[in-house]
């Protein structure tokens, strides 16, 4: 399998000083946009604090600079319930098996562009490394809704109903689900643009699976006030 290099890392959170990174890097993603998130996104929250949470963080190569991150929730980490879940129940077929939630994806300004692809792919391997086998989806804009459903996502609802959710501005979304199990095969079937990068080259400047094993969020000081 081929390798290939980025101008960035990735790699999880794992003190209380990378997640202030991590959430400065969203102040100024979310912030640029809509001004009034500069303050709310600067501070971590409960989710960041639960154990069932891996926060990751892209940083440049040639500057050190924080450039990228998200979060992933995971009911196979400890929780019972996505932040998603609140707002939604999830079919029964889904809630048989584990399900995982990314939240706070987000780049700087002028950032590689391959740094939001990167952390798909960071956490689409999360995924399968702690067998959440459903990655449930809120989605607004008609182009990601089909670039969702190009990458295998489907309604959780068959009317397509929306849902206003309480975590992203109470907006109505529709709700997707992803079978991360099924992405290999779906992608290589329809021959999806992601294919390469995601499962057909090798990138040693992500780097994944410490956070697997990640401390309690009490020993790193992942406290919220």
């Amino acid at each position: 399998m081929p390798s290939e290099q980025l101008s960035f890392t990735l790699r999880p959170v794992v003190n209380y000083a990378d997640l202030l990174v991590a959430c400065s890097v969203r102040a100024e993603a979310y912030g640029h946009k809509v001004p009034a998130y500069r303050d709310s996104m600067a501070k971590p929250d409960a989710v960041d604090a639960s154990p069932s949470t891996a926060i990751f963080l892209c940083e440049d190569k040639a500057t050190g600079q924080a450039v990228g991150t998200m979060r992933v929730q995971s009911t196979t980490r400890g929780g019972t319930k996505l932040e998603i879940e609140k707002y939604v129940v999830p079919p029964p077929e889904l809630e048989l098996h584990g399900r995982a939630e990314i939240t706070r994806l987000s780049s700087i300004l002028g950032a590689d562009p391959f740094v939001r692809l990167a952390l798909w792919k960071a956490a689409y391997l999360y995924c399968m490394a702690t067998q959440a086998r459903w990655l449930m989806i809120g989605v607004r804009k008609p182009a990601l809704i089909r670039a969702y459903e190009r990458m295998g996502a489907r309604d959780i609802f068959d009317d397509k109903k929306t849902v206003p959710l309480g975590h992203a501005g109470n907006l109505p979304h529709r709700v997707l689900a992803l079978d991360i199990g099924s992405c290999d095969q779906t992608w290589r079937a329809e021959n999806h643009p992601m294919l390469n990068f995601m499962v057909g080259t090798v990138h040693p400047d992500l780097c994944i699976f410490p956070s697997v094993h990640r401390y309690p969020a009490e020993q790193i000081r992942l406290h919220v006030a």
